[in-house]
């Protein structure tokens, strides 16, 4: 069975950002679609990259990161957030 995530997706400057809740890495794009593709490969190539390092830290977000993410942008507050489950 495949690990599943926690994406929480944003607007920021016209594009969207994908947040992975397990992680902490991002993908970026000009559609949800685009970012979470972009996230799935940080993902897969973060996890290719470590796999047989034992010194890498990894660790889900803390609710504070949580908070920067959602208001980063001041100019322009998030009004919505999107969260969503997938499979990596």
């Amino acid at each position: 069975m495949e690990p599943s995530y926690t994406i929480v997706f944003r607007k920021s400057a016209g594009q969207w950002v994908a947040l992975c809740l397990e992680n902490g890495l991002v993908g970026q794009g000009a559609t949800k679609t685009k970012a979470a593709e972009r996230l799935h490969q940080a993902i897969a190539s973060f996890d290719e990259g470590t796999q047989d390092l034992r010194d890498v830290y990894r660790s889900s977000i803390s609710v504070r990161e949580l908070h920067e993410f959602l208001t980063f942008d001041e100019v322009q507050p998030v009004t919505s957030y999107e969260l969503r489950a997938v499979y990596a």
